[in-house]
């Protein structure tokens, strides 16, 4: 889940062959600290800080963050621990600005959830477009010693405030950094996948960051986070089994979002004129797009925007980079390793050396050089960064496996015995997404080893012989399914894993002596809510025992299964309490009652008329 405030970094980091270590007395010693009210043009004003170098012996660009998650610490003479997306930034010559949006914390307004881009059809008159341009025309006019240029950067929700300074840009903003970015709330970011609720994250995230602000305040009299009546969320959740219920017994606090996601639960004009990449135009300023391959809230964001800059802006300069990181990874840690998982190199040192600062130094000061490859991707499994001319990489070649009804993935498509194997799921008995007791969710799920559900009889289990040569596997995955089930609605979650071999040297990163002999490490997950397969806008119920064809799409990949590995898949009908369970009726969820959940039974066919199978491209 997002962490509202983060306030410290992790430890000292070593770049350019001199220490970067900053701290609050380096800030005050090096920067004069001011707090403005900025005036937008419909007269509310926002809460602004800002630090400028004292060292006036040049100009400097503008670095701009907006945040939902307060600029604190408030207060001229209380500063950050270090100032920019990361140390290293501190001491690179800038002047850094951070704002609270409108209806956040200390700024004035009223606050909407990724609100709507303004359109002709809303008749919006103000957007967070038009506040960063007001911000931005204010702070080149009235800041001293900038030099005209301003760069804009956010991880999150941020993000998203950075992907909606591209759309009629301020003509000073030169560069922009979308990182991890909030992108589209109902198919694939943080509290919707394939139109179905993350339920953990959206319930506890919205507890605190959902709860009314009657008038602008400091973080220090913010909401306080829920706490967890009993020791496991999964026992909570079932025991508290109704949407309805939770809102009623623990979120009449903030009813606003809940009844807006209850109000909207096909994908309307609610959730389309919220999707920034809806309203990309041309975008002018140079773009740097990050995204964490492991990344639990916003992988699909990352990789979303970068396909939509490059559709409706072919011509801009606009590059991706994607690494093997968690959600912000690539600034909140070194990246050598994730969870179980060893990557061999520091990949977020390299980022932030050799990627992040110098896309800045060059646009904003015409410093250097950056010329970067258009995708900068590292591939995990190999453990290598890859350079690609496009994304998904023009050089890949697609590749069908099929699964059978003895648990293989093949090649042929007649190489099933079956036409069909038949299997049920209870949504009162819901697969777990994360092994043990679940007092958290952890990041860490992203690459766990999926062991301990791959004996449910409710997860199917398909794998390749073993690899005898490395398979790379990069851009997005298809699950295309061919289905039946006595219910009129299901959820299919596929997750794509690695299987190491039972020879296995490998160590766990978090322990060298756990050997990782058969590990199946996650690679990717996702989920489609079935009655959206055809569209998120006009839900479509399934005809009780009719066959189907059900295509779940994961997001992009970029993964080598190594020889002597296997390659497996898994399909499940719930993953809980990560997302809400499915009743297996065509219905409104937010409606349903606990009798509302029954059992289903499921057929998955084989046969070369309806086959069953995962589609990808590879690259040598």
């Amino acid at each position: 889940m997002k962490r509202l405030i983060f306030t410290t970094f992790l430890s000292l980091f070593l770049l350019f062959g001199y220490s970067q270590e900053v701290d609050e007395a380096y800030v005050k010693n090096n920067y004069t600290k001011i707090e403005e009210y900025i005036t937008m043009r419909d007269g509310v004003r926002l809460f602004t800080s800002i630090y400028i170098p004292k060292n006036t012996d040049q100009k400097y660009p503008i670095m701009l963050n907006r945040t939902p998650y307060t600029v604190a610490p408030y207060g001229t003479d209380d500063v950050k621990a270090y100032l920019g997306n990361f140390p290293e930034m501190t001491k690179a010559g800038y002047i850094f600005v951070y704002q609270d949006v409108r209806g956040r914390w200390m700024s004035e307004g009223t606050y909407e959830n990724i609100r709507p881009t303004r359109s002709k059809a809303n008749g919006q008159k103000i957007d967070e477009s038009t506040d960063t341009y007001d911000t931005i025309d204010w702070l080149v006019k009235n800041v001293q010693h900038n030099n005209g240029k301003v760069g804009m950067y956010g991880i999150s929700y941020p993000g998203f405030y950075s992907t909606a300074s591209l759309i009629g840009s301020h003509p000073a903003l030169k560069a922009v950094s979308p990182q991890a970015p909030v992108t589209d709330w109902f198919i694939g970011d943080d509290f919707h996948h394939g139109g179905a609720l993350f339920l953990m994250d959206a319930f506890r995230f919205m507890y605190s960051f959902d709860a009314p602000r009657p008038k602008p305040i400091t973080n220090l009299d913010g909401p306080k986070g829920f706490q967890l009546p009993t020791k496991d969320y999964y026992q909570f959740f079932l025991a508290n089994p109704t949407l309805s219920g939770l809102k009623s017994t623990y979120l009449d606090h903030t009813v606003k979002f809940w009844d807006d996601l209850a109000k909207h639960s096909v994908r309307d004009t609610f959730w389309t004129s919220r999707t920034i990449t809806e309203h990309l135009g041309t975008v002018k300023p140079a773009v740097l797009v990050v995204g964490g391959l492991f990344d639990a809230e916003d992988t699909y964001g990352a990789f979303e925007t970068y396909k939509k800059i490059e559709e409706h802006s072919p011509k801009n300069n606009s590059v991706l980079v994607a690494g093997p990181w968690y959600h912000g990874g690539w600034v909140r840690a070194e990246g050598d390793y994730f969870g179980d998982i060893r990557f061999g190199e520091k990949t977020s040192v390299y980022y932030r050396k050799e990627i992040e600062l110098p896309f800045f130094e060059y646009h904003l000061k015409g410093k250097g050089k950056f010329e970067p490859a258009e995708a900068t991707i590292y591939v995990t499994g190999s453990n290598a960064w890859k350079k690609f001319q496009q994304w998904p990489p023009v050089e890949g070649q697609q590749k069908t496996l099929f699964m059978t009804s003895d648990g293989q993935l093949r090649s042929d498509a007649n190489a099933s015995k079956e036409d069909n194997i038949i299997y049920h799921s209870d949504p009162n008995k819901p697969v777990p997404f994360q092994e043990g007791v679940i007092t958290d969710r952890t990041r860490e799920y992203m690459v766990a080893d999926q062991r301990f559900v791959a004996n449910r009889p409710d997860v199917l289990v398909f794998q390749t012989e073993v690899l005898s040569d490395d398979l790379t596997i990069v851009g997005p995955v298809l699950a295309n399914l061919t289905v039946s089930m006595t219910g009129t609605d299901a959820d299919f979650v596929v997750k794509l894993i690695d299987v190491y071999p039972d020879s296995s040297t490998a160590t766990s990163a978090r322990d060298e002596k756990a050997v990782m002999q058969n590990y199946q490490m996650l690679v990717r997950g996702e989920v489609l809510r079935g009655k959206f397969r055809d569209s998120y806008s006009e839900p479509k119920a399934f005809v009780p025992n009719e066959k189907t064809p059900v295509t779940v799409k994961l997001p992009d990949v970029a993964h080598t299964f190594k020889k002597g590995h296997r390659l497996m898949v898994q399909i499940q009908h719930s993953w809980f309490p990560l997302v809400d369970r499915n009743p297996n009726q065509f219905m409104d969820i937010y409606q349903a009652q606990a009798k509302d959940f029954i059992k289903n039974e499921h057929r998955l066919y084989f046969s070369k008329d309806t086959p069953s199978s995962l589609t990808f491209e590879v690259i040598n």
